[in-house]
């Protein structure tokens, strides 16, 4: 299994922009040194294993994907369905395909709950035997079956957290940090376990909401996502439909739940593309910390995912009209003023 991280690594590690390629190849270090958070990383070890790393990338390039031995028999790698359980009596579950279009990612773990999003299998992995360098720490894959990986999730929030002691800019994490009573490392350390149980509820409300954007999106989102385009057309396809799945049911329900240190996390990774076809979402979190009770929040939800819907149907209009010819237009709707939500 570890076989096909490598070969889906030596794919599409050069996709990455650099910085994320660096922070992702640092984790991925640590984590095949099982090396803790807060340990010191030796920077000629690095270098020396990322240099082997990239070697045996390149003579894997152009190999393909081989098929897993599970006792007597031998599996396509991605027939999720089977090999799960195949792996179930062991304790193990297993993902792939979970990148994104165009790209693949596969994991083996230890299996810490199976279960049911809405009308498809949950899957909650936990520590991971074979992993690679694109780690998503949820996915609905291929519509059939949504994914949690809580070390993947783990691995995220400390992020978070590094950047956050770097810069002390992201007033939502520093929030959810009070709330958790965090004032140090080791503090953090001790709550991230309950950090994760938390944002694992979270990540399943997203899944459950691409879910229902998939029902009237698919199959043509996936496969204009499939053209060659730039990865600043990439990122706002990614951006809107995340817009669905969190303004239409997450955001909503967290409200609902009274739910304050999700929504804090929430925030606090409500950035880049999406913060920008959205700019003015966190004056409504800002109204809901201040005592409004979530109701411009709300608000900005429900007309926000009206707005984004309408975008989407431009997106798939256009798609239907030009079919592999429609990336440029696609991108000039994206990136244009008129995809944005300025919330009157």
């Amino acid at each position: 299994m570890q076989t096909n991280c490598h070969i889906a690594d030596s794919r599409h590690a050069a996709d990455l922009p650099l910085c994320t390629y660096l922070l992702q190849m640092r984790e991925l270090y640590r984590w095949e040194r099982g090396l803790p958070f807060v340990a010191p990383i030796d920077r000629r070890e690095v270098g020396d294993w990322l240099a082997a790393r990239e070697g045996l990338w390149a003579e894997l390039e152009g190999a393909e994907f081989v098929t897993l031995p599970i006792g007597r028999d031998r599996y396509d790698p991605f027939d999720v369905e089977a090999i799960n359980a195949a792996l179930a009596p062991l304790g193990l579950c297993y993902g792939a395909g979970m990148a994104g279009a165009g790209r693949h990612d596969f994991f083996l773990a230890r299996l810490h709950a199976r279960g049911r999003c809405d009308d498809v299998p949950l899957v909650i992995g936990a520590d991971e035997a074979a992993r690679g360098l694109i780690a998503p720490a949820a996915a609905l894959v291929g519509a059939q079956c949504v994914v949690v990986r809580r070390e993947s999730l783990a691995r995220w929030v400390w992020e978070k957290f590094e950047s956050h002691r770097l810069y002390r800019a992201n007033r939502p994490f520093e929030a959810l940090l009070r709330a958790h009573g965090v004032d140090d490392d080791d503090a953090f350390a001790s709550a991230l376990p309950g950090i994760v149980d938390e944002q694992t509820e979270t990540l399943v409300l997203h899944e459950r909401g691409e879910r229902r954007a998939a029902r009237w999106l698919e199959p043509s989102w996936s496969e204009l996502r499939l053209l060659p385009q730039s990865r600043r057309t990439e990122l706002h396809l990614r951006a809107v439909r995340d817009h669905l799945a969190d303004l239409e049911l997450t955001l909503p329900t967290l409200l609902e739940r009274g739910a304050e240190r999700a929504l804090h996390f929430w925030f606090a990774n409500f950035d880049g593309v999406r913060a920008q076809l959205f700019p003015r979402l966190h004056e409504g979190y800002d109204a809901w910390r201040n005592g409004d009770g979530g109701t411009l929040l709300r608000r900005l939800a429900h007309r926000g995912g009206a707005h984004f819907r309408g975008v989407t149907r431009q997106v798939l209009a256009l798609h239907a009209r030009h079919g592999d010819g429609s990336a440029p237009a696609i991108e000039r709707l994206l990136t244009s003023p008129a995809s944005v939500y300025r919330a009157p």
